[in-house]
């Protein structure tokens, strides 16, 4: 008897399998936005053991913004990151911004209607998960929208950016969004591949000198944009997020 012809069966048996292995747990749920766009969201929940070694963690949750979803960013890239947090003890949001994904509305090509996404999953979390403490985690695109967000959120603690698109031609895209977290106080982490194509670690360096309050880098040797947003380098984005968690 093939494995093809029962694959329903190999599936349901491999995902039962994935959640005896894994010490977290997934729900799906529905956000609405000010202006009424529904957003698709994920929750990535420790298993209850896990929560018992780690009752200090409660209080924060890791919202995950996505790269660029007119390029095809989605929720899903930041599913490893995410399963990894939350294997750790910590609750980790992930959702598709509009029109991304089964999210309703139309993606913005500047980014700036998806300010609106952010502050409203924020606040979900919030009132439905108990998040006082919020860190947010843009990644590439997503990086400058969570930035611009920060300060719209009383409860978000710190911001982690991952590949934060800083150079000239994307500028012209997310340039706007730069003064936003630049002059934001709270604690900030930036990680970049130093082989990044859109930002140089000169322009980082640049960017980064006018910016107020607590700063931090970790630049990734010879690692491309493309290639540390891929699941190799899931494992250690977690630590470094981690890491930048236990100083807050």
């Amino acid at each position: 008897m093939s494995i093809s012809h029962n694959l329903p069966l190999f599936l349901l048996f491999s995902s039962l399998l994935f959640s005896l292995m894994s010490n977290h747990t997934r729900d799906s749920c529905t956000v609405e936005t000010s202006d009424g766009v529904k957003l698709q969201a994920k929750v990535f929940n420790p298993k209850e053991e896990i929560n018992k070694d780690h009752q200090d963690n409660d209080s924060l949750v890791v919202v995950l913004v996505h790269p660029f979803s007119i390029l095809g960013g989605c929720q899903a890239l930041l599913r490893g990151i995410a399963s990894g947090l939350a294997d750790k003890g910590y609750k980790a949001v992930t959702f598709d911004s509009r029109g991304a994904g089964k999210s309703t509305g139309r993606a913005s090509l500047t980014g700036f209607s998806e300010i609106k996404d952010v502050v409203a999953v924020c606040n979900w979390v919030r009132d439905h998960l108990s998040g006082q403490r919020i860190l947010l985690v843009g990644s590439s695109a997503g990086a400058p929208i969570a930035g611009s967000a920060v300060d719209q959120i009383e409860h978000v603690v710190g911001y982690v950016s991952l590949g934060y698109p800083f150079g000239m031609m994307a500028s012209v895209l997310f340039g706007r969004h730069h003064k936003a977290i630049l002059s934001s106080p709270k604690p900030k982490l930036f990680v970049m591949g130093t082989k990044d194509g859109f930002t140089s670690v000169k322009q980082l360096n640049n960017k980064l000198s006018s910016a107020v309050g607590r700063v931090e880098t970790q630049l990734l040797e010879g690692v491309s944009h493309f290639e540390m947003e891929g699941p190799a380098y899931d494992a250690q984005m977690v630590n470094l997020i981690l890491k930048f968690i236990s100083s807050l």
